[in-house]
């Protein structure tokens, strides 16, 4: 309950009086300086921050659709970047594969053309099962390429095995070392004949172990076998090179020496390989034999 209700009303109508008379004095002072311009510029100083300091808190607000934008634009750009680095990524694998081939090839050619060698050039295109506890590689080449069993095979490296079975174009190679494998050998300068044995062995530790036909020759650590050869220079050519002696251990019940080679082919990366189809230049000067 009011009080004073004619207090009220009268306070009421000074207010009213006062912003009409403020209103009108402002109005025709519009072109001019307006004797309330000082309260405007007061009440202005005072609102001002407060209505930047609102405006900031709420321009996140504003924002958010071109944020989003931003966002999605971004995730674009960054999945075209991924993209393209995976791509240059498989471009250089790639060409180091290429590259590693070309070299293999080159080497491949080079040796056949020392050795006085016609090749076809091959590719590993599988590997024997490990089941089969046999040791051997498929090539894409084959009868149609001239492929046909007992012919040898070799990479840039050296000695790699022997074709033991031919499809129209494909072919199955024994590694030499494989544990069924025999290859007859000459070591080093002595020429000494011998025959090495696989271990069976596809890493890049696998080994092949010498017999010497002469049990009172000593192998020596270094020394390089080639192969013997075989008869009618098949399955075996004549001066292939095998690897190298690293190691020669006694048998004293024996009275033997046998040695430990190193292959030089590393058989856990074979890739460019060569079937020798032909010799078109006979070695000379070498034996003959009925090695394997």
């Amino acid at each position: 309950m009011d009080h004073y209700p004619g207090r009220s009303r009268a306070l009421l109508g000074l207010l009213v009086l006062a912003s009409v008379t403020i209103i009108t004095f402002d109005a025709r002072h519009e072109t001019s300086d307006s004797p309330i311009d000082p309260l405007r510029t007061a009440m202005g100083s005072v609102l001002g921050p407060v209505q930047d300091a609102a405006a900031a808190g709420l321009e996140p607000v504003t924002d958010l659709p071109g944020h989003f934008a931003d966002v999605t634009e971004l995730r674009q750009e960054n999945a075209a970047l991924q993209a393209e680095r995976d791509d240059l990524a498989t471009q250089l694998r790639a060409a180091d594969a290429n590259a590693n081939r070309d070299d293999e090839v080159a080497g491949i050619a080079e040796l056949a053309d020392t050795s006085g060698f016609a090749v076809v050039p091959a590719q590993v295109i599988g590997l024997g099962p490990a089941q089969s506890f046999s040791r051997t590689v498929t090539i894409d080449a084959g009868r149609e390429d001239g492929v046909v069993p007992d012919l040898t095979v070799i990479n840039a490296d050296g000695l790699v095995g022997r074709v033991i079975a031919a499809a129209a174009s494909s072919a199955t190679i024994l590694l030499i070392i494989d544990s069924e494998s025999t290859v007859g050998g000459r070591l080093g300068e002595s020429m000494e004949l011998g025959f090495l044995d696989g271990d069976g062995q596809i890493s890049g530790n696998s080994t092949l172990e010498l017999s010497l036909v002469d049990h009172t020759i000593s192998p020596w650590i270094g020394d390089t076998v080639v192969t013997w050869g075989s008869r009618n220079q098949a399955p075996y050519l004549a001066g292939v090179p095998i690897g190298s002696v690293v190691s020669v251990r006694s048998s004293p019940a024996e009275l033997t020496e046998t040695a430990q080679v190193d292959p030089f082919v590393d058989f856990s990366s074979l890739d460019i390989v060569a079937v020798v189809t032909s010799e078109s230049e006979p070695a000379t000067g070498l034996a003959q034999g009925g090695t394997p």
